[in-house]
Parts: structure tokens; sequence; C-alpha cells
């Protein structure tokens, strides 16, 4: 039997979910969040590719490979609902850094099981109703909209508490937006709260949003260069904030 022929190993299988989750991964991420070398996690990536489970692009130069599920990848997880990511020059860099975060945070807080967007969308449509997204401003009578996060982290125990929303903030939205949408978190009765990993400017333009809507009891903002620390701690710099976030997950 030839090797593209075989079964999906249950490895495989549950690379395949983890990518049709997020969109999109890298071998950097899933070595994060496995253990796993660079390699040995671009060598598993590739084999799940040669098995037509995952397709890889490469939009950035010298930037990471991002490999997204392909509709056979769906099959074989057993995943149904979730639509197949597009990856572009414009999205690449989020994709990438959201599946860094996933990583991050799915070895930080294993007693959490953490979603991508896909998975959300997902989940609301079926269910009829917001899970972990917030309800935007109705305006000039428009229906009111919903804001997604990029991730969800919901704890494994029943009695666990509420979900916490997760946002990769790369770019500067315009103030009104950022208003908008903090507004829109601090009045969210379904989730915990939000964490924002942000560059620095960007914290800055939240620190703004927050401070006008009074939503710092909702909402951590968290450098985005907290998650190249080595560890795994989000922010072993700021003793502070990372006891927020384990006080508040």
């Amino acid at each position: 039997m030839r090797q593209q022929d075989r079964p999906p190993t249950p490895e495989q299988i549950e690379i395949a979910r983890w990518t049709a989750s997020l969109g999109a991964v890298t071998a950097e991420a899933l070595a994060q969040r496995t253990g796993a070398s660079i390699a040995s996690a671009r060598s598993k990536l590739l084999a799940a590719r040669r098995r037509k489970l995952l397709a890889s692009v490469r939009p950035l130069s010298g930037r990471p490979t991002l490999f997204t599920i392909t509709r056979a990848g769906l099959r074989a997880c057993e995943t149904r609902g979730i639509q197949i990511c597009a990856v572009s020059p414009s999205n690449a860099n989020h994709l990438m850094m959201c599946a860094t975060a996933a990583a991050v945070l799915e070895r930080r807080y294993p007693h959490y099981r953490l979603i991508g967007e896909r998975e959300l969308r997902r989940d609301e449509r079926e269910r009829g109703h917001p899970l972990a997204s917030a309800k935007l401003a109705i305006s000039h009578g428009v229906q009111a909209r919903l804001h997604r996060p990029d991730l969800v982290l919901y704890p494994h125990d029943p009695d666990g508490g509420l979900p916490l929303a997760v946002e990769v903030e790369l770019t500067i939205k315009s103030p009104e937006r950022l208003v908008e949408i903090c507004r829109a978190w601090a009045r969210c009765r379904t989730i915990a709260g939000v964490i924002y990993f942000a560059p620095e400017d960007v914290q800055r333009a939240l620190r703004r949003a927050v401070t006008k809507v009074h939503a710092f009891e909702q909402v951590v903002i968290v450098p985005l260069d907290s998650l190249k620390v080595p560890d795994t701690r989000l922010v072993g710099r700021s003793a502070a904030v990372e006891g927020r976030l384990d006080r508040r997950i």
C-alpha cells in the first residue's frame, strides 16, 4: 500500500483538526504547541500535506510557510461546517501570529480548550446565538453585528466559568472603530474577559479606547513580544499583568 493511501495517523488527524479550527498554522507554531523542534514539526506538516490533508502557501518572502486544511483533511478529522482559509499577503502575518498565540496559550493553560475564529463562527451559526462574540451597537437601523475574537479559551471544567476571548491586533484601527469594539466587549456577558496581544504602537491606541469606555476590568492588553518568551509564560517581565490574566482564567 502506498503511503498516501494509508489511513491518517491519530497525530495527523489532530494536526488537521487544529489547522481547521485556526485557519492556518506554521511549523514554528506547531513546534511551540508540541515542544518539538521546528524541523520535526515541519516534517509532520509536510507528511500531512503528502496525504493531501493540508495544503501550503508562502505568500511573504522570508516568512514561514502557512499550512491550511483541505476538504480531504476536513473529512479525515470529521470536522463539518468550517470554511477553508484563503491565505493572501494581506492576512498572512496575522494568521502566523494567531497560530503562535494559540500554541503559546494551549501550553500555558492546558486546562482550557482553545478554538479559532472559524470554529467559533461555525458553532454560533449552529446554535443560532453568540457564544463568545461581542454585539456591536446598532446604527441607522442596521441589524446588530457581531465582532468575533481570533481565538477563544473554554474551560474544560463545566464549572470553570465563562470563556475568554483572545485578539491578536497587529495594526491600528480608527479610534472610532476601536472604541466601538472595546465598548462591545465591555458589555459582553458571554465571556470572562478579553486578552489583546499587540505591538507597542497598537497598545497605545488600545489603551486610549479602553480608557474612554472604562473597560479596564474586561480587557487585558499584553505585549505581542510576550509570545516569544521561551518558557511559555505570557508576560514573564510583567508579574502584574500575568497575575490579572491568571485570575481571570
